[in-house]
Formats: structure tokens, C-alpha cells, sequence
């Protein structure tokens, strides 16, 4: 499937500075606090991978999506190809629609009411149903053979960790359904429908899926997962707590992208100064007090920057979506 697409606006940026192609793991991944741009991250990244002719995949699995919007164009649950002139494609994934089949869909789901609504024992709200299908779909698309690389758009931290601790949670669990059903019996048909055991198998089976998601993301041979923050003193606490989360999962990171800085977007890549707007620190107090802001921000990130690759991406007067200031992005986090 084709998705129509509307003719690529005139790019004010040498072209020879834009990406063709780039240097990266089959897979990357970006995550982060919500809101501080990944969406924006993997779409650029996505771009410039599929311009030297890499079959590339940008797919999002934050369900409040905002892939559409950040490349103008319809972005469908499937991936389709949505650029004629080079093999890009996209994927929005709807965990709802996926309900409906797999081991995870409908009155089967082992995981419904028992992970949606409740607290669970890592703190928060469990990922139900919805997640389980991302997840098996996710999946699906890594070994789609039809992409030589995958780009993800991931949902906010704490699911993207919450999902990380799901299997050790859920092998205790069906070994706890395995002790009640022998010392019960036929007492437990109604726990999870009419089959307790196609209710253990399907938990199992969701465990085994997320363990190998992990172990992708451990290994750097094959994934490159990036961490987007912003300069602001929240934002930076949040990353040094993902960074050490990820590191406790041994998942390694390469890369630290730090969006909207608010710098003269000149210095960072080769756009044509007179079409930029850039901050004036000179004659703008409030300009000069964001900049202050962050350059403290930027300070107390040195120690979370240590180790990492660090690309910065200015703040822009207007709001990034479409290809002129995506291929602007990718100028930014290009070596």
C-alpha cells in the first residue's frame, strides 16, 4: 500500500550537508520524557536513512501518535511506503486493532484485568492489553525482511521501562498459575475463561517476546538506542534516571540528542542564515533568561553526557513537521 504524498517543498539547507544514508545499527530506537522530540528524532533519522536507498521503517509505538503529523502525511497502522522517490515507509501501531488477533486478542488475553487498571507491584499502572500487542507487533516488523532498518518512535519512559520488568513478573506469575491449578483443580476454570492453560501458555509466550525485545536492545552490534532530553533541569534529571535504568537492564546507549537549544541554528548545521530566525541573547531578556536557563541545564549534564555521543538541535521559530526543517534535524544529528 501507497500512501499519496504531498511534492517536497524547497529545502533551505545544502544539500550536500543533508544525510545521504546514514551510519547507524539495523535498529534505533529513541526514548525519553514525553514531549522533548522523538517523534521529531526518528523521523529525521528515518529520512536520511532511506536516501541512500536503505528500505528504512520509522514505526511509533507511543499511543498518542504524532508520526502523521510530524511528516505531513497520513501515516497508517500498517507499515506502506509513503515517499515515492525513496524507499521510506511508516507505521503508526494501534494496539486496539491488533486485539483482535494473536495470542493477546480478545476474551483469550490472559493479561486483561489483571495488568490494565490496577497497580502493580513496580509502581504504577501496568501495561495490559494494548501493550501486549505493540509488542508482538513491534516484533513482527523487526524481521520484516522487506526493511534493511527499523527506527522507533517508543512511548514515554515509564512504559518503555514498565515493559522492560513485565518478565520476571509474568514468570512468576504463570508459575503461580501453575501451583493453583494443581492444588485446585477444576476450581479455577472461570480465572481466565473457560482454558486456564491456553491462559498460562499465552502469558509464557508474552514473557519469551518481551525477553527477546530486551535482548535486542542489548545488543549494540544491532540496535542503537538514543536518549532525547531537553536543556531544562527536569528533563535532565528524568535522563539520568533512564541512563541508569538502562544500564541496569545492561542496555547500552550511544547517543544523548539534546533538543531545542536555543543557539543560532547556523552554528549547527549549514542553513542558509538569512532564512533562519535565531534567538537574540543580546536584546531579548527573555531570551537571554531562557538561555541562562539552560546553559545551567547543559552544565549539570556533563557527567550524563560522559561516555555518549552528544548531538545538539536547535529551537526553531516554528514548529517542525514536514521535510524542509526534518531534513534540517537530520543536518543536526549527523556526524
Amino acid at each position: 500500500m501507497n500512501v499519496d504524498v504531498e511534492p517536497v517543498e524547497d529545502v533551505p539547507v545544502d544539500d550536500a550537508a543533508v544525510p545521504t544514508g546514514i551510519d547507524a545499527a539495523e535498529y534505533i530506537l529513541y526514548g525519553g520524557k514525553g514531549g522533548v522530540g522523538k517523534t521529531t528524532m526518528a523521523a529525521a533519522t528515518a529520512l536520511a536513512s532511506a536516501r541512500d536507498e536503505t528500505p528504512t521503517l520509522v514505526v511509533s509505538t507511543d499511543p498518542a501518535h504524532s508520526l502523521s503529523d510530524t511528516l505531513s502525511v497520513d501515516v497508517p497502522s500498517e507499515p506502506a511506503q509513503i515517499r515515492e522517490d525513496i524507499p521510506l515507509y511508516a507505521a503508526e501501531i494501534d494496539p486496539e486493532a491488533a486485539l483482535q488477533d494473536g495470542p493477546f486478542g480478545g476474551e483469550a488475553n490472559p493479561l486483561s484485568g489483571m495488568l490494565g487498571d490496577g497497580p502493580d507491584p513496580l509502581g504504577g499502572s501496568m501495561p495490559g492489553s494494548d501493550e501486549a500487542a505493540a509488542i508482538r507487533l513491534l516484533l513482527e516488523y523487526l524481521d520484516d525482511p522487506r526493511f534493511e532498518r527499523v527506527v522507533v518512535d517508543t512511548a514515554p519512559t515509564g512504559h518503555t521501562l514498565r515493559l522492560l520488568e513485565l518478565p520476571e513478573m509474568l514468570d512468576s506469575m504463570a508459575g503461580k498459575l501453575l501451583t493453583m491449578r494443581e492444588k485446585m483443580s477444576g476450581m479455577l476454570g472461570g480465572l481466565f475463561g473457560d482454558d486456564d492453560e491456553d491462559a498460562e501458555a499465552s502469558i509464557r509466550e508474552f514473557s519469551e517476546q518481551i525477553e527477546r525485545l530486551r535482548d535486542l536492545l542489548r545488543d549494540p552490534a544491532r540496535t542503537d538506542f538514543r536518549v532525547v532530553m531537553v536543556p531544562e533541569e527536569l528533563s535532565v534529571q528524568e535522563s539520568k534516571r533512564l541512563l541508569d535504568r538502562l544500564d541496569g537492564f545492561g542496555i547500552p546507549v550511544g547517543t544523548v540528542v539534546v533538543n531545542r537549544v536555543m543557539q543560532d541554528p547556523t552554528e549547527v548545521a549549514d542553513i542558509d542564515s538569512e532564512w533562519v530566525v535565531a534567538p537574540n541573547h543580546t536584546d531579548c531578556d527573555f531570551c537571554a533568561r531562557r538561555w541562562d536557563v539552560q546553559q545551567e541545564a547543559l552544565a549539570a549534564s556533563q557527567e550524563l553526557f560522559r561516555g555518549h555521543t552528544v548531538r545538539r538541535v536547535p529551537l526553531f521559530a516554528e514548529e517542525v513537521h514536514g521535510e524542509r526543517l526534518l531534513r534540517v534535524v537530520a543536518t543536526c544529528l549527523a556526524e
